[in-house]
């Protein structure tokens, strides 16, 4: 006895890119910048390992995360009396936002390699689309400087734009709507964040997970460039397996270099393999 299976078997009709360590700030230094920044001022410093912990999430929920890790609950109550409420919670994101507006607007540089990438994809007819978990009212002036750069995506959502942020399908799938495409299988989620490869696993598409410029490696593009081959290639090795381990399909440094995984995805397609 069969089944009928509905395969989709044309090309990648859509590419969805994070920002924050993806195609702009190389490192994604801003969030870590802004997080550690709105902690100290409240009594309760956190390291950049803490403050990467949950990136990838609502700036919201990342907060709630970070305000639930042990020692962090611990610090604060012993700075504050109390542990963290959601009283506590909604004062800090609303703290947040100017910071990590002024963050974002001193981080915003594309990564390098962007702007080829994405004229080959116009070249393709491959859409171009763009989610963050950003809110909408912090990214006004990223979107701005990203165009001024040459960069605008044809879809852009945030965190707040939708019910759920990552790791739940809602953004990735808006941009699908929004770029017109007929089939989730035909689209990329590219992300330097394994909650951002879960979004994309989440909505039935195809994952890329950026290891070097993003979150996993953590460094700015100067401190990459100044480190020895050896030690690029231990950094580089545990951010891939972490990434291949969340169920990314591929795993490159940089947007610089999707195009071959791009035309793999293509060829997969056509043999009628889905995500």
């Amino acid at each position: 006895m069969y089944h009928f299976t509905r395969r989709y078997i044309g090309p990648v009709q859509a590419i969805i890119m994070d920002w924050a360590g993806t195609t702009v700030d190389f490192g994604s230094m801003a969030p870590i910048h802004a997080f550690q920044n709105l902690f100290a001022q409240n009594k309760v410093p956190i390291s950049i390992e803490e403050a990467r912990a949950p990136m990838g999430a609502e700036k919201r929920e990342h907060i709630r995360q970070l305000c639930a890790m042990p020692r962090v609950r611990d610090a604060w109550k012993q700075a504050h009396g109390l542990y963290p409420s959601e009283q506590d919670i909604d004062r800090l994101y609303e703290d947040f936002v100017p910071l990590q507006i002024a963050a974002i607007a001193e981080c915003s540089a594309l990564i390098p390699g962007l702007l080829e990438t994405l004229d080959w994809c116009r070249q393709q007819a491959i859409a171009i689309g763009a989610n963050t978990g950003y809110a909408s009212r912090m990214i006004e002036g990223l979107v701005a400087n990203a165009a001024a750069q040459g960069y605008q995506p044809q879809s852009n959502v945030c965190a707040t734009d939708v019910p759920k942020g990552r790791p739940y399908p809602h953004m990735a799938l808006k941009n699908a709507i929004e770029l017109g495409v007929s089939d989730v299988s035909a689209c990329i989620k590219i992300d330097d964040t394994l909650t951002g490869i879960e979004e994309g696993l989440s909505a039935g598409m195809w994952t890329i997970g950026v290891a070097v410029s993003g979150n996993e490696v953590g460094l700015p593009l100067s401190q990459w460039q100044g480190l020895s081959e050896t030690e690029q290639n231990t950094l580089r090795q545990k951010a891939y397996q972490r990434f291949y381990q969340a169920g990314a399909h591929y795993v490159v440094d940089s947007i610089a270099d999707i195009v071959p995984c791009i035309e793999a995805i293509n060829l997969r397609l056509q043999a009628g393999e889905q995500p």
